[in-house]
């Protein structure tokens, strides 16, 4: 194995196939029935290390979108059933209630020299005024192209790490624009450190100095995008439930209670809210996991987690609304690089970074509403289920026949594995039977 990542792409397919798998014919075809033409596979295999083929999956698009007063088809990137028919569902529902308003409050992201040091650092801030305006002019030709966009680095502040005794961390902040700005952040920062330790040496020379790491924040506290949707309590409407509009704003703003204040509770209500995020973040060709990693400690802020979302109910008036990080690019990486990502900018109007966190934020809003609108309703798994019937119907090998038949006796009647397993045997079985007769 020594070398594997120096070998031939057709040399690690080979060997896979027949280490790995126990049958390797069928691997090898597996492996091949998902490679596209060369030039597109080329690309792909730049994105990552030891690539053997391609692992697709669905790219569907969520109509009836009114972010701002602007229509949009949001492209949505996910397996799980009824994802994108309930974010479809949800901004239809607002459409005809004055749609979805989003608004960018910050932008800035952060990044992090950690350093070790046993100078007497009395003055921690007057040591950083100075280390700030140094390491400014150092990095002016680095930072020169950055700036004329009117991003770069915004400022700095230094502070001890609690409960580490000589361990202090410098803070920065930055503003970069349409760009994500990882590799810019992190290429900054590490010269950074570099100075930093120079600078150092120079003030406290009989003392000792260590650079830990520098590296990017994925937590952005003050890179926020709000989404709100709001009507009369009235103009809800009655639900298929039985519910009246104001019996539904009622229980809809007890679960988003509930979601604030338990942890169980909270952790299923902000996956569910980035069911619809990662979707568009994906399909953008962003970093989904960064985007929820900053989410996720964005709602344990207070020491507690919590919603993401929030509810309330005032004057006889509804209004629902999320606060959330969101670090997004419209340029540079994947998003230009990746075919459909470049796609699914064109598809949203090439929106600028700012632009494309509102339409996350909107999708991710109304996910969360699908989803909470159907628990004090009807109840997650009937609508689930209905859209997870195909693949049941796809595991059980059924023909064009039995889906049609499969399809029409569940119309009116609760998905499970279970029973449609048991209703297709009922069916072959019969099929059979008639077939024995007749021969």
């Amino acid at each position: 194995m020594n070398g594997f990542s120096r070998w031939s792409k057709e040399q690690k397919l080979v060997w896979v196939c027949e280490n790995l798998s126990s049958d390797a014919r069928q691997a090898r075809a597996l492996f091949e029935s998902f490679q596209y033409d060369d030039e597109w596979q080329e690309i792909l295999d730049g994105f990552s290390e030891n690539t053997l083929t391609n692992f697709p999956m669905p790219y569907g698009i969520a109509p009836h979108f009114v972010i701002n007063g602007r229509e949009y088809a949001v492209p949505m990137v996910i397996e799980e059933s009824s994802v994108v028919a309930a974010a479809s569902a949800a901004a239809k529902f607002w459409k005809t209630r004055g749609g979805i308003k989003a608004e960018v409050i910050e932008t800035q992201k952060e990044g992090q020299v950690h350093f070790y040091t046993t100078a007497p650092i009395y003055d921690i801030h007057q040591l950083q005024e100075k280390f700030l305006q140094h390491l400014e002019e150092r990095t002016a030709d680095f930072t020169a192209n950055m700036r004329a966009r009117g991003g770069g680095l915004k400022g700095m502040i230094m502070e001890r790490i609690p409960d580490m005794p000589h361990q202090y961390q410098a803070r920065f902040a930055f503003e970069t624009c349409d760009s994500m700005g990882a590799n810019f952040i992190n290429s900054v920062l590490e010269e950074a450190a570099d100075i930093l330790l120079e600078f150092l040496l120079e003030r406290f020379p009989e003392e000792e100095h260590e650079i830990v790491m520098a590296i990017l924040s994925n937590y952005t506290p003050n890179c926020i995008v709000r989404a709100s949707v709001e009507c009369p309590i009235e103009d809800l409407g009655n639900f298929p439930s039985g519910l009246t509009a104001n019996e539904f704003a009622a229980k809809f703003h007890r679960a988003i209670s509930i979601a604030r204040n338990d942890v169980f509770r909270a952790t299923t209500h902000n996956k569910g809210i980035y069911n619809g995020i990662d979707a568009v973040v994906i399909a953008t060709g962003n970093d989904f996991r960064a985007v929820e990693a900053g989410g996720h400690a964005f709602a344990a802020r207070d020491g507690q987690y919590r919603s993401l979302s929030h509810c309330t109910l005032q004057d006889g008036h509804f209004r629902f609304w999320l606060e959330i990080p969101l670090a997004l690019g419209t340029v540079g990486g994947l998003t230009k690089l990746h075919p459909l990502a470049a796609l699914s900018l064109k598809i949203l109007g090439q929106p600028n970074a700012c632009t494309l966190m509102e339409i996350v934020a909107a999708t991710g809003l109304a996910q969360n509403f699908a989803a909470i609108r159907s628990l004090v309703t009807v109840g997650i798994q009937k609508g689930h289920m209905k859209m997870h019937l195909n693949n049941i119907l796809t595991h059980f090998q059924a023909n064009v026949k039995e889906k049609s038949e499969v399809l029409a006796h569940f119309e009116d009647k609760v998905v499970s594995f279970g029973a449609v397993r048991n209703y297709l045997e009922r069916l072959r079985g019969s099929s059979s039977h008639g077939q024995d007769e007749i021969l």
